[in-house]
């Protein structure tokens, strides 16, 4: 089999998205789309892929890591001038090149795929791949000759008022003969307005050798939206997030309202799942099957057993077994490990925390470095007492406990299995097993003396 590499050109600076963060880099859908391109070419399982970095270099390869060798554009001078970075890794190679733009984060591996097919069936030399638009202005366009046979790329600004009216474009993906297409490259010329190298003028270079020069076009023009400001980058989002959406809902998820539900790519939904509006679910979270998400909840890599109830609440970096409740209003912070058949109530907060099988924090309660036996039961008003201005500490309670109302859990605290803590209650030191724990001041009541506080004239 042919060897297939891939280079996916990721050097620009991106000025029009006016942002400090590297073009590239820019999230759709929970993934930077440089990392959603080599997704979609890791499909074809290349050889080799070489992704060409400048401005925020260290950046994407921070994320890309091993999935990719990098070549250093320093000077952005054209599109042919940053694949030629490419050369010391590529260059003396046998086989095919894709070369793909990292801001073109709506391409398919399948659209890929086909297009290096393609390739090789007519024998070419490059192979550019297109589409049709309703409005091609400000796009090369595709001249073909009356076979169909591809002529030349012109664009906008050079095109005839004929060609103008041609709406297939360039979609600035190219498949090559890897051979050809550095040494085409050694030949680009910069001499135009702009003083750079374009790399669509290597089709004219193998044009004009008499290489065979085809175009595979492609049915879906959105894969070949480029982003390049915020307006593209948001119809990405709402491109991406439809196809995120309709996956789920095939796979057997119910969404109450797909516009208005946000979940980004790597999210894994089991089947008779439920998703109401306005939920947004991010990043590695796994939702299992029959659970039912309601409300404005958001979810960031948190891990879902089945037939879960989250209502109007949020979890995150956090699991939570079968059959809990949480919510509404509550919040999981990272390192809360939630067992099977937990109530977590209203206005609750958790924070690295672990709680037993069957116990119940009902409402308007924080445990946060905790660890909560099975079938316990902690009263509204409740705190774990973590912090004393520099330390943290943990706050451990023992199967079937009751922590009574407004009751505070000065940590380090040991509270014994079977101990009840008695309403109002400060726990400053341990409770043993099966014990009563009481703090309370002995109530006393003054007759007539509210009168003399004058609260009411």
């Amino acid at each position: 089999m042919m060897k297939r590499y891939a280079v996916v050109l990721a050097a620009g600076q991106g000025t029009r998205m006016k942002s400090k963060l590297y073009k590239v880099l820019h999230p759709v859908c929970g993934k930077p789309m440089v990392e959603h391109v080599v997704d979609q070419i890791s499909q074809l399982e290349p050889d080799e892929v070489v992704t060409i970095v400048g401005h925020g270099a260290e950046q994407v390869q921070t994320h890309l890591k091993d999935r990719s060798v990098f070549a250093l554009q320093k000077e952005q001078l054209g599109t042919a001038h940053a694949v030629l970075q490419a050369k010391s890794v590529l260059g003396d190679k046998e086989g095919v090149t894709l070369v793909v733009c990292g801001d073109t984060p709506l391409i398919q591996g399948h659209t890929m795929e086909d297009l290096m097919k393609y390739h090789q069936e007519k024998r070419a030399k490059a192979t550019i791949l297109t589409t049709v638009l309703d409005d091609p202005a400000g796009y090369g366009r595709i001249i073909r000759d009356d076979l169909g046979i591809v002529e030349k790329i012109v664009e906008q600004k050079d095109a005839s008022e004929k060609e103008q009216r041609v709406n297939e474009i360039n979609t600035g993906t190219y498949c090559f003969d890897n051979q050809a297409l550095f040494e085409a490259l050694s030949k680009v010329s910069n001499e135009n307005a702009q003083g750079e190298y374009y790399l669509p003028d290597v089709i004219k270079i193998l044009k004009d050798e008499d290489e065979v020069v085809a175009a595979y076009r492609m049915e879906n023009a959105k894969e070949s939206l480029g982003v390049n400001d915020r307006v593209a980058l948001a119809e990405a989002q709402e491109i991406m997030r439809h196809r995120i959406n309709e996956k789920h809902m095939r796979n057997g998820v119910t969404l109450i309202d797909p516009a208005n539900t946000y979940i980004d790519v790597d999210v894994e939904i089991g089947q008779d799942t439920i998703v109401g509006p306005n939920a947004s679910i991010h990043g590695n979270t796994v939702i299992g099957a029959d659970c039912e998400i309601t409300g404005a909840s958001v979810l960031d890599n948190a891990i879902l057993g089945e037939r879960v109830q989250v209502r109007h609440s949020s979890i995150y970096d956090s699991k939570v077994g079968d059959d809990v409740q949480v919510g509404p209003y509550s919040h999981l912070r990272p390192e809360s490990e939630i067992s099977e058949g937990v109530k977590i109530g209203n206005f609750v907060e958790t924070k690295k925390a672990t709680i037993g099988k069957n116990s119940k924090i009902p409402h308007f309660i924080y445990m946060g470095d905790a660890e909560i036996g099975e079938n316990v039961n902690i009263g509204c008003g409740s705190i774990a007492v973590n912090y004393d201005g520099k330390n943290k500490a943990k706050t451990i309670i023992g199967d079937d406990v009751f922590i009574g109302c407004n009751s505070n859990l000065v940590a380090p605290v040991n509270i014994g299995n079977r101990a009840f803590v008695a309403a109002g209650t400060t726990v400053t030191k341990d409770v043993p097993e099966d014990a009563l724990a009481i703090s309370r001041v002995k109530q006393e009541n003054k007759e007539g003396y509210a009168k003399k506080l004058n609260f009411s004239k």
